[in-house]
């Protein structure tokens, strides 16, 4: 987890998140969506957890997934499947080195993660990317148990379409950040706020908290929970925040004067008009898009 084909990546994005299934669809400049859609999920037909099963009104799901894509899919089938960040842990562990051999590497790696996770490791999915630092490499690593990836991926398959990429939604979403510079990115979902802050577009912290108050937090509760981060980030590489996307809250205006008290940097919605695209006509609004932008335009 995430799963990866080997097939060129998908032209369709589709997150299943607590509350609404959200499609996509890459234009032809690949940089920007072609069209969008949205459809929306009575409450407590997805519930997001690392153990339990997902999802608990399937046929409800299925339908919604099936009648998103249908409108926009035209002939592609394949899809990257989007899940909610609180179904996936994502881990970040350093490593002076990695073995060559893929297996021996992807064993190692699961190793370390035993300790990091509530469930058995070898009942997991695993993905990771390793990135270069000064004293040796910085594994991003993404696990899920299979039953849960396999519930969402089996929901796909019986809406008619193949997905052969999974990821977690912040992850997802992450594709949409410019970071050459200190960036913190903050993405707010019905269940979770996640926490990445990235810098030379490589992952440096990632955190997912849960959240009572879903998508009607307000500003100044927010930065509340993104100061520690912040703190941390600081004082761990002694370099200061300069740039804030915020994701999955519809007035960033609310938050901005509080995330930028902290931090002095400018605060702005991650998906952009433009990558949004022109012809998606407002359908989805854009603070709720971020996964399925991400995911495609990355």
């Amino acid at each position: 987890m995430p799963t990866v084909s080997k097939s060129p990546k998908p032209r369709l994005a589709c997150e299943i998140a607590a509350d609404r299934v959200l499609v996509g669809k890459l234009g032809q400049d690949r940089h920007s969506l072609e069209a969008c859609g949205a459809r929306e999920l009575a409450p407590g037909s997805v519930v997001p957890d690392l153990v339990e099963g997902n999802l608990r009104q399937r046929n409800a799901v299925v339908s919604a997934v099936q009648d998103a894509l249908d409108g926009l899919a035209g002939h592609y089938h394949d899809v990257i499947a989007i899940v909610p960040d609180a179904a996936v842990r994502v881990v970040l562990v350093e490593f002076d080195t990695l073995p060559a051999d893929a297996e021996e590497a992807a064993g190692v790696v699961r190793f370390r993660l035993k300790k990091s996770l509530p469930f058995d490791v070898d009942k997991t999915r695993v993905s990771y990317h390793a990135q270069k630092t000064n004293d040796g490499l910085r594994v991003v690593a993404a696990v899920a148990l299979a039953t849960v990836v396999e519930e969402y991926e089996a929901a796909f398959r019986e809406a008619g379409f193949s997905p052969g990429v999974v990821l977690p939604s912040m992850l997802a979403a992450l594709g949409a950040a410019q970071a050459e510079t200190p960036t913190l990115v903050v993405k707010v979902d019905a269940r979770t706020t996640s926490i990445a802050i990235l810098n030379a577009d490589q992952l440096q912290l990632f955190r997912t908290l849960e959240n009572t108050r879903g998508v009607t937090i307000s500003g100044e509760q927010l930065a509340e929970e993104v100061y520690p981060s912040v703190v941390f980030f600081q004082d761990t590489y002694h370099l200061n925040i300069e740039k804030i996307f915020v994701a999955g809250i519809s007035d960033i205006a609310d938050a901005a004067p509080a995330l930028h008290a902290q931090t002095g940097a400018e605060v702005q919605e991650l998906v952009s008009s433009s990558q949004l695209g022109a012809s998606t006509g407002g359908s989805v609004p854009r603070w709720r898009m971020a996964g399925v932008v991400g995911a495609l335009i990355s």
